[in-house]
């Protein structure tokens, strides 16, 4: 049996914010439909600490694990996710890394929230201006900041306290997406998907 581990762009430095991280992700994927046959999820800090940690996992798997790097892309994707990274980051494919073994937010872990109108209804409430998020369409070409900004924008209104916010509140949303709402709109995460679900099948 197969032991993928997702080692995961965010957290920030603090245990209690990966541990909210992890939480996240953990309910995403269980409604994604892994429950039973989970990919562990690692929560690592900033790009170059997942991309440092995916590298010490790969030197050190066996046989039956199969480590999964997953960051933002951070700007438009035009070619194979080893490609995109090397081009932007000077990040060289690891020796033995196949090519499922990157995946990318695109262009941020935000597009994915943006994706769900109903989860943010949701979370937010009526204080929500729907109007300031960008349209469904076409979200994975639109830039990080478009789309940070814009999600921020429509949830101002709702105070300081209660708006979108990296960390915690981020997590907190996360947790609450609908996968099928991010498979329909963001096809990089329906090929995520995908290739956690052939990997947790062999």
């Amino acid at each position: 049996m197969v032991s993928v581990s997702l080692y995961i762009e965010g957290g920030g430095d603090r245990s209690s914010l990966r541990t909210e991280c992890r939480r996240g992700f953990k309910k995403l994927f269980e409604k994604a439909g892994f429950k039973g046959r989970m990919p562990s999820t690692n929560p690592c800090g900033s790009r170059d600490s997942a991309f440092d940690d995916f590298k010490t996992a790969l030197d050190t798997a066996s046989a039956s694990d199969h480590p999964i790097l997953l960051v933002d892309s951070e700007s438009a994707v035009t070619k194979a996710a080893w490609e995109h990274l090397q081009d932007r980051d000077g990040w060289s494919r690891p020796a033995g890394a196949g090519d499922d073994q990157v995946q990318l937010m695109v262009q941020c872990m935000e597009t994915w929230c943006v994706a769900d109108r109903n989860a943010l209804r949701g979370f937010f409430g009526q204080c929500l201006q729907e109007s300031a998020l960008p349209p469904l369409n076409g979200l994975e070409a639109r830039s990080t900041n478009d789309v940070q900004q814009k999600l921020k924008n429509a949830t101002r209104p709702c105070g300081h306290d209660r708006m979108y916010k990296k960390g915690k509140r981020s997590f907190e949303l996360i947790a609450e997406l609908d996968p099928s709402e991010l498979n329909e709109r963001l096809p990089h995460f329906k090929t995520l998907c995908e290739a956690l679900d052939k990997k947790l099948n062999d």
